[in-house]
């Protein structure tokens, strides 16, 4: 495999570390990270590469600046209110495309909020397995106020924090901070300012000592048996993921080193290419 280049230029950069980390940056402070168009396709392209990377185990989706992210750039949103209907369908359509594509991502994804998530950022949030915010956080799903809705996040916003407090939120494009948002599951861990970096690198710690195709194969899992009828057929499939995992060579290294009480063999320190 070519591995994916560092992009270090930019609204959006890419890093690749060595163990397998990637980190994805918005990086427009003077903009607050607001994303446009071209933002998105960069972010869909991105996303779609890592998601073919089986030596990329983790993602952490950051940004620069006092904001984790205004939204929509209000430059593109002008642009957007004079466009057809069909121009903005297909608009529309290009973000859902993002979405999706970091909502089903692979890997592990950590979201690392420092400060404001506004709009489509609360929706970036939601589609992230883990949200680490600081305490400087807040959110607010503002579309409302500028007599719109926050339709293609939807889907996302609502798995994180329920239909209850989304039916609130969305009709009233209230300001809430991190607190509120762990209320709400929105957030998963709240630390000062100072802390937030080494939290998320803790996380991703933690993430790397487990088995990479189990934690792979166990967030699919959550995806599949999520809102399931618990019958015979959902049954059958967990036992078999099970059984499948249990013989497989991921499966029987880390049964073996348990029993033997060694570090399996993922635990060993990666190449200089690793």
């Amino acid at each position: 495999m070519t591995p994916l280049p560092d992009i270090n230029t930019g609204h959006v950069l890419l890093n690749v570390d060595r163990y397998g980390v990637a980190t994805v940056t918005l990086n427009n402070p003077d903009k607050h990270n607001a994303f446009d168009d071209k933002i998105i396709a960069q972010l869909t392209v991105i996303f779609m590469n890592i998601a073919t990377r089986d030596d990329i185990h983790v993602m952490i989706l950051a940004s620069t600046g006092k904001s984790f992210s205004a939204g929509a750039d209000l430059g593109w949103m002008k642009r957007m209110a004079s466009y057809s209907y069909e121009e903005n369908l297909s608009d529309a359509n290009a973000l859902a495309q993002m979405l999706r594509a970091l909502n089903f991502l692979p890997q592990t994804t950590i979201a690392q909020i420092q400060g404001a998530a506004f709009g489509g950022a609360v929706g970036l949030a939601s589609c992230c397995d883990i949200v680490i915010a600081s305490n400087k956080a807040s959110f607010c799903l503002s579309e409302v106020k500028l007599g719109l809705i926050p339709a293609t996040i939807s889907p996302y916003v609502v798995n994180a924090i329920g239909q209850k407090a989304s039916r609130r939120y969305f009709q009233t494009a209230e300001r809430f901070f991190a607190d509120k948002a762990q209320q709400l599951g929105l957030v998963d861990e709240i630390v000062s300012v100072d802390e937030l970096e080494n939290t998320v690198n803790n996380m991703v710690t933690t993430l790397l000592s487990n088995g990479p195709q189990a934690v792979r194969q166990a967030k699919q899992l959550a995806l599949d048996v999520a809102y399931q009828d618990i019958n015979f057929e959902l049954l059958s499939m967990t036992s078999e993921r099970i059984a499948s995992i249990r013989v497989s060579d991921e499966g029987q290294e880390g049964l073996t080193a348990f029993f033997e009480k060694r570090p399996a063999s993922w635990l060993k320190e990666p190449t200089s290419e690793g």
